[in-house]
């Protein structure tokens, strides 16, 4: 009776606040007797349709079943993807199966992209080999050339200076060096016929006069008149050292001496290691006093170093350039208008050997050629400050025919061949007439892969970088 009382009391209440109520009293579905009070909204005039609100509580229902799905979706493939990591972490997934499903799949894809990688690289190796096989045909034709031209040399030199009957007879025939069966062989076809083996015209005995003969002649000019055996200091002993450069400064500057070697490895395609040796003696034992490391790489090995400055060519171009070594920069670059590069007029035995500095009494010379002259040599003067050309000369000689190139008392010498163990120095060019001239002065190879000659007018010799081997040669000039 209190419940009853209570309720009567919140009804009296209610109708003082917002109106009249209504107090419903009836069993519910279960038999529970229940009172409802029923009381007038005092804001709402009417009540909305319950359609409208099954409706809007549909669409809330469909939404929350979407989120469901998607954060079910999100949790499975990120289980998904925890396993994956602990199964190449090494760690254990609580599903096996499925881990290995999805690891499977990657497995194909990488498989997949391997094969497709593969059959590019077979491709790729596929016309590798055609070209090799087309490089040895074209190598097996040119062994039969040179051997249809030396038959023909041969029958050329038996027919010259015929014997009077009754004398004895000697044989005629000059053995031409012999040509390894090696990918650059065929790079010499040419300057080996035409460099003969050179006959002794002068006794080897009078070798062991040359360096007094030197001593007093120091200073004067020349024409070459001998050159003698290479006396070997070293060999280096890297791949890198098959071609290089080595000298001396003909003209030192302090901190320098005459004694200060210079040497350069030029294989690669990144050639910027200068080393200084004191002495001759430190360069045997292999251990450089300082390397200097230039600032951009040079092409091959026609460097020169001249008053304490090192010149030469920079890689892939025709510019010039001048190294400090005090300063250790660059002092100058300038461009060689015209002049082939990389391979457009090399000397016979290739090696980008374009563009050659070359030193003697009359200062720094460059040795090189241009489109215009199609080969031809041509010389040029510089000014060692500003590295401008003071003078040129064109010459008949073509620069692909010979192997090298130096110059002694401003006349370009050349030689016949690079790897034949007897060769001779065969044209000469005097800068002063502009005659070129061929010459006859016996020349060795005797590593049989000389790369590299330059004259030092202080010492007068001839430092060559012969097949690893860092050699000299004593030379004798004709008093003028």
């Amino acid at each position: 009776m209190g419940s009853v009382g209570l309720y009567v009391m919140l009804s009296l209440l209610i109708w003082m606040v917002h109106g009249s109520p209504q107090l419903r009293r009836a069993n519910d579905r279960y038999g529970q007797c229940t009172y409802t009070f029923t009381v007038p909204s005092p804001k709402e005039g009417s009540c909305s349709e319950p359609r409208e609100a099954m409706n809007a509580v549909q669409g809330l229902r469909v939404e929350n079943a979407a989120l469901r799905q998607l954060v079910d979706s999100v949790q499975t493939r990120v289980a998904l993807l925890e396993r994956v990591v602990n199964k190449i972490l090494g760690g254990e997934a609580s599903n096996p199966s499925t881990v290995g499903s999805q690891a499977g799949v990657n497995v194909q894809q990488e498989l997949e992209k391997l094969r497709m990688e593969k059959d590019e690289w077979e491709g790729q190796r596929g016309s590798l080999e055609m070209a090799y096989s087309d490089l040895l045909k074209e190598k097996s034709s040119l062994e039969e050339d040179k051997q249809k031209m030396n038959d023909r040399l041969e029958k050329v030199l038996q027919g010259q200076c015929p014997k009077p009957w009754g004398t004895p007879q000697f044989s005629s025939v000059f053995s031409v060096s012999r040509w390894e069966a090696d990918g650059v062989g065929y790079q010499e076809l040419k300057s080996e016929l035409t460099a003969l083996p050179a006959s002794r015209m002068i006794p080897e005995s009078q070798s062991a006069l040359q360096t007094s003969e030197n001593k007093g002649a120091s200073g004067s000019c020349g024409e070459l008149t001998w050159v003698g055996e290479p006396i070997t200091f070293r060999k280096a002993d890297s791949i890198a050292g098959k071609y290089g450069v080595w000298m001396k400064d003909p003209e030192p500057i302090t901190p320098f001496t005459q004694d200060t070697i210079w040497r350069i490895n030029t294989v690669g395609a990144d050639i910027r290691q200068v080393m200084e040796y004191e002495t001759t003696e430190q360069l045997s034992k292999g251990y450089p006093a300082k390397v200097y490391v230039l600032p951009r790489s040079m092409e091959s090995n026609g460097a020169v170093v001249y008053k304490g400055s090192l010149y030469y060519q920079r890689r892939k171009s025709r510019i010039l350039v001048k190294y400090d070594f005090n300063t250790e920069t660059v002092a100058v670059q300038k461009e060689l208008p015209n002049s082939g590069y990389h391979g457009k007029f090399p000397y016979s035995w290739g090696g980008y050997t374009d563009i050659d500095f070359a030193v003697d009494e009359m200062g720094l010379w460059v040795i090189y050629s241009t489109e215009n002259l199609k080969g031809s040599i041509v010389i040029s003067q510089l000014d060692p400050k500003t590295l401008d050309v003071k003078q040129s000369w064109e010459t008949p000689i073509r620069k692909q025919s010979v192997a090298n190139a130096f110059l002694i008392c401003g006349t370009l010498y050349t030689v016949g061949s690079y790897s034949s163990s007897s060769t001779t120095v065969n044209f000469a060019f005097d800068t002063r007439t502009g005659v070129q001239r061929p010459v006859s002065v016996p020349f060795q190879n005797q590593y049989g892969y000389a790369s590299m000659l330059d004259y030092n007018p202080t010492e007068k010799k001839i430092y060559g970088w012969d097949n690893y081997n860092m050699v000299a040669y004593d030379v004798r000039l004709s008093k003028m």
